[in-house]
C-alpha cells in the first residue's frame, strides 16, 4: 500500500515490524491502533500481533475471532509492543480484529497510558 488510504482502526495489517532490542524488523501481522488524524500526517501505530503460545506478558490479549482478523493460528495482541511506522510500510490488509474485541485493545492501551 503506497498511502494511508483504506487502512483503519483495528485493520490487521502485514507490516515489517521493528525489533525493540535491535536493528533489524520481522514481516509480521499487527494492528492498526490509530486513526485517520495521524495517518493524514503520514504515520500509521500498530500493535503487534504474535502466536498466542508465546509467554504471556500484561496487556496481552487473545484474538477469539481469528477468521475475521486473517489469522491462520492462535495469536495475540502484544499491546506493550507498539511501533510507529510510514504508510507505505504497510505490505497488505488482511483482516480486522472483530468489534466485539475493540474494548479489550482499548482498555489495555489506556492502561498503559494512565498513572
Amino acid at each position: 500500500m503506497a498511502t494511508s488510504e483504506g487502512i483503519a482502526p483495528f485493520d490487521v495489517v502485514v507490516v515489517p515490524f521493528p525489533y525493540s532490542d535491535q536493528l533489524a524488523e520481522k514481516r509480521r501481522p499487527a494492528i492498526v491502533i490509530s486513526n485517520d488524524k495521524l495517518h493524514d500526517q503520514g504515520f500509521v501505530w500498530i500493535a503487534m500481533i504474535t502466536g498466542a503460545g508465546k509467554q504471556h506478558r500484561v496487556g496481552d490479549l487473545v484474538i477469539k475471532d481469528r477468521a475475521s482478523a486473517g489469522l491462520p493460528g492462535a495469536s495475540m495482541v502484544r499491546t506493550l509492543k507498539i511501533a510507529t511506522i510510514e504508510p507505505a510500510r504497510v505490505v497488505r490488509r488482511i483482516g480486522a480484529l472483530a468489534t466485539a474485541e475493540h474494548a479489550a485493545v482499548r482498555k489495555a492501551l489506556v492502561g498503559f497510558l494512565s498513572g
